[in-house]
């Protein structure tokens, strides 16, 4: 039996062949992807950088809604204590304007109210993830212990507020400098406790109802200041909204583009196993023969 000897390259660039397309099928089933280099698809590839390139910005945008949501829930939950040791500071001066008290409870009055004010320069001063929430753009401790100052502290940090990227066009204000919302003129969270701290220690019923006064003025302006923490805090959850959706767009953008459909994959790879295996069972049937031709004498 003679094997013509012009068959065997064809065969074995069928079995070549057959053993690219089992590859690339095992490849596509193994990383669930149709494409796995760029010239699997050049189109599709090319579409793929830019969304990689938006997901990218995505995440990053994501990141800062979530820090950003941090900072200012953070604020408002700060500020909302501030709200409750003014209101307490504020009972403590209406009971010691009613002119009822001896020297002796003036001064528990005026110890507490103290304590009060050194809760509130603590809360002043509260940082998160070492940056201070108070100090506008500067790193600085925004309250510090100043005797020479009227109030008894200094504000070392600055007027400025921050800001951060939410979107490709979108940005948000995260804070107020401590001094719009504890050292304000005119409505002084410090400066009026410490007025009603030396007023109770006066004894003067008249003295401690106009500090008293100013306190609750105090505690009605941080509530104000309140608002734009809630309204911050209401952007970027709508913000957060926004960027989950177009994470789930990107996502399936993606997964058309290069993602490999598994029933499609299972049935390429199986009809690829089974001309592979043909491919791999003519070659052995036909290349000895070939072989053999070649030692054959002519006839």
């Amino acid at each position: 039996m003679r094997i013509d000897p012009n068959m065997v390259p064809d065969l074995l660039e069928e079995l070549q062949q057959s053993q690219v397309q089992l590859n690339t099928a095992l490849q596509q089933v193994s990383t669930g992807l149709r494409v796995n280099q760029p010239s699997d698809d050049p189109t599709a590839s090319a579409a793929m950088v830019q969304n990689t390139i938006a997901t990218g910005d995505l995440d990053q945008y994501t990141q800062n809604v979530s820090t950003a949501l941090s900072t200012v829930q953070t604020a408002n939950s700060v500020l909302s204590s501030v709200v409750t040791s003014l209101t307490s500071a504020v009972s403590a001066g209406t009971e010691g304007a009613n002119g009822t008290n001896n020297a002796s409870d003036l001064q528990d009055l005026a110890n507490q109210v103290q304590g009060i004010l050194n809760s509130v320069v603590s809360a002043a001063n509260t940082s998160v993830s070492g940056s201070y929430l108070f100090s506008g753009t500067s790193t600085a401790t925004p309250y510090t212990a100043d005797a020479a100052s009227p109030t008894g502290y200094t504000y070392n940090g600055n007027g400025g507020s921050n800001s951060v990227a939410i979107g490709d066009q979108a940005s948000v204000q995260i804070n107020l400098p401590g001094s719009q919302i504890f050292s304000a003129a005119g409505n002084s969270v410090i400066g009026s406790l410490s007025s009603l701290v030396t007023a109770l220690k006066s004894g003067s019923s008249a003295d401690i109802e106009t500090a008293t006064a100013s306190v609750d003025s105090a505690l009605n302006y941080v509530g104000q200041q309140q608002v734009f923490y809630g309204n911050a805090e209401t952007q970027l959850n709508s913000q957060e909204t926004f960027l989950q959706q177009d994470k789930v767009t990107l996502t399936t953008q993606a997964s058309t583009l290069i993602g490999v459909n598994e029933s499609t994959a299972a049935t390429e790879l199986s009809q690829a196993e089974t001309d592979n295996s043909a491919a791999l069972a003519a070659v052995a049937k036909v290349l000895p023969n070939s072989l053999l031709t070649y030692l054959e004498p002519p006839t």
